[in-house]
């Protein structure tokens, strides 16, 4: 895990990078996944994603507004929200995981909306953005006012956990842009993930 290093370039640019759903009618072939299949999604450029899903919940947490990506964000999400998330949650706020809030899914732009820049991996499906928290007591955690503040710990645990079932990983510390979210993107660099 490099951790405040240079981004480096990925090891590929394609929106093909995700598998193809596996066999069986669970989304994703993913039981874990709840949504729906949407057509092929088609844009400018390398935007756009080749089976792209219409996520409303990951691992029985629901998502406050549904998000479109690829299924391999969609299945990093699940192992995440799995292995990490729910038991952050529990261990380090003492709650449940109830929903999550995503800021951000498949979007035709390039990196942090600045012209110039190199194309995102959400103009691929290949990234998603978790803004909140929402824990079974009814408390809502937000990214911007809980990263130094009483839920800093849960917070901290979710982001460092991600950063292996995704490639790339920014949280608060990383940039003015991302201040108030985590960004989760499947990329996969030669060096390992990239985690900041």
């Amino acid at each position: 895990m490099s951790v405040g290093a240079p981004v480096p370039a990925p090891a590929t640019l394609s929106r093909r990078v995700a598998p193809a759903p596996r066999a069986g009618d669970a989304l994703c072939g993913d039981p874990r996944l709840t949504g729906a299949r949407v057509p092929e999604v088609t844009g400018q450029g390398q935007c756009g994603i080749d089976q792209p899903v219409r996520l409303s919940a990951v691992s029985g947490v629901r998502l406050t507004r549904p998000v479109t990506v690829g299924c391999g964000v969609a299945t990093a999400l699940a192992d995440w929200t799995d292995a990490v998330a729910k038991p952050a949650a529990q261990a380090h706020a003492g709650a449940a995981l109830a929903a999550m809030t995503p800021f951000a899914g498949y979007a035709c732009r390039p990196t942090n909306s600045q012209a110039g820049a190199r194309i995102s991996r959400h103009a691929m499906g290949q990234a998603v953005d978790i803004g909140a928290f929402t824990l079974a007591d009814g408390r809502e955690v937000t990214v911007l006012a809980g990263w130094r503040g009483r839920d800093a710990a849960f917070l901290r645990a979710a982001w460092r956990g991600a950063c292996g079932p995704f490639g790339t990983v920014l949280g608060p510390d990383a940039d003015r842009y991302h201040r108030n979210h985590l960004h989760f993107d499947t990329a996969r660099y030669h060096s390992g993930p990239y985690c900041r």
